[in-house]
């Protein structure tokens, strides 16, 4: 019996002492996890599971070299993993930027954005203008954000300098004017240039000559939403040569005769006036008189094909050698919308309720819920300017016969 129980405890002490064995050779080759700072566990705090590599100082397990081990992980290499790419064919299309130098973070901005929501998928080229040499830097920093090619162009001086038919003292006493009057950009000889240029040249310059479609960026945009479609395949599949997100009112003090050079345009080409026209967007009379309504066009996607057409380019000639550009302010978000209104059928420009854009101070957030569910909006409802009394996108949706989104009425 002694014996019997003797043998026994002997089992029992083996056991005990192969069970101490194992858990001091266990835990000593595993780390201990920390806690977070204060003590204790949040509710957001994961355990990261174990690698091949052995924590510092430790021999690799099975033999293998901490270097060997390193190298079987996932890369984390600068270019990084490829993003997933749509399938299909691509339109000859390209982003468009006008900026300088000193837009550089904020243009970095925007084509985050833009490579995040919609372009890493798609890999379309970037037109970079500009009225000096981009630097290497802004090369630099370009280049590696956008997944398609990039290119850079330097605007040619005739295009962004006063032309010979414009009498520089009276655009002076104008800008001085406006100064006193603090209209905005109203004493700006740049902007200015600008304007002219993104009416009537950008298109023509040597690096767009190549594409057919455009969809232009500025510095500082936000797209809040997914953009799960090729949206210049789309624009071609229906029809589409123009389009925007946001509509607006112009302001009055800086088109005073902008309407009165478009009326002579029209009776110098009606042949370049088309049936079906957006003139109701325009014009609350038929035509004699601007009701200010245009669309923003800091959002455009846009047929490149159209603006080098005769049509267009008689447009902008006969209004640039008004004078306007330089004798008072006029914008190229009328001209555009203008030109779109009068020389397309109403069926040919679109409204992209789905894309999702902030330019200072206005925001296009989608009207419908669901919509923004499932496109993965960050976007509030409640800044969209769509249905807001200085939006002209009602309009839009009356003349063209378009029912209004579910829900627009929250958002009046």
């Amino acid at each position: 019996m002694a014996s019997g129980s003797t043998r026994y405890i002997r089992y029992i002490l083996i056991a005990c002492f192969s069970l101490a064995a194992l858990y001091f050779l266990t835990s000593s080759s595993i780390p201990t996890p920390q806690l977070p700072s204060g003590g204790s566990w949040s509710s957001t705090t994961t355990v990261k599971p174990l690698t091949s590599a052995s924590p510092p100082g430790l021999p690799s397990p099975m033999g293998t070299s901490a270097a060997d081990a390193q190298t079987s992980k996932t890369p984390n290499n600068a270019g990084g993993l490829p993003p997933p790419t749509a399938s299909g064919e691509r339109m000859n299309a390209t982003f468009v930027t006008l900026a300088r130098n000193s837009d550089i973070w904020e243009i970095a901005k925007s084509i985050r954005q833009v490579e995040d929501r919609f372009n890493r998928k798609y890999n379309y080229d970037w037109v970079f203008l500009n009225d000096n040499p981009f630097n290497d830097e802004f090369k630099k920093l370009t280049s590696s954000l956008v997944s398609g090619k990039t290119h850079y162009g330097v605007i040619p001086e005739e295009h962004w300098s006063f032309p010979d038919f414009i009498d520089q003292e009276k655009a002076k006493a104008v800008r001085e004017e406006m100064a006193e009057h603090k209209i905005i950009y109203g004493d700006s000889i740049s902007y200015r240039h600008m304007c002219r240029y993104e009416s009537g040249f950008f298109f023509r310059h040597e690096l767009m000559n190549q594409f057919e479609w455009y969809w232009r960026v500025e510095p500082s945009i936000e797209l809040y939403c997914d953009v799960n479609y090729d949206t210049f395949k789309y624009m071609k599949d229906n029809g589409k040569k123009y389009s925007f997100v946001l509509s607006l009112y112009e302001y009055v003090e800086t088109i005073p005769t902008l309407w009165d050079s478009v009326k002579n345009f029209t009776k110098k080409y009606p042949e370049h006036i088309a049936q079906g026209n957006s003139m109701g967007f325009l014009s609350d009379d038929d035509g004699k008189t601007y009701n200010h309504c245009h669309f923003w066009s800091n959002f455009e996607i846009g047929n490149l094909d159209w603006l080098r057409s005769k049509a267009y380019i008689d447009y902008f000639e006969s209004l640039d050698h008004d004078g306007g550009f330089f004798y008072e302010r006029w914008g190229d978000a009328p001209v555009h919308s203008i030109a779109a209104a009068l020389l397309l059928k109403k069926e040919e420009i679109h409204f992209f309720n789905d894309i999702a854009y902030y330019h200072v101070p206005f925001t296009h957030c989608p009207t419908g819920e669901q919509t923004r569910l499932d496109l993965k909006c960050h976007c509030n409802p409640k800044d969209n300017f769509d249905w807001k009394g200085y939006s002209c996108t009602t309009r839009y949706f009356d003349i063209n016969g378009i029912t209004k989104p579910e829900g627009y009425e929250k958002e009046q």
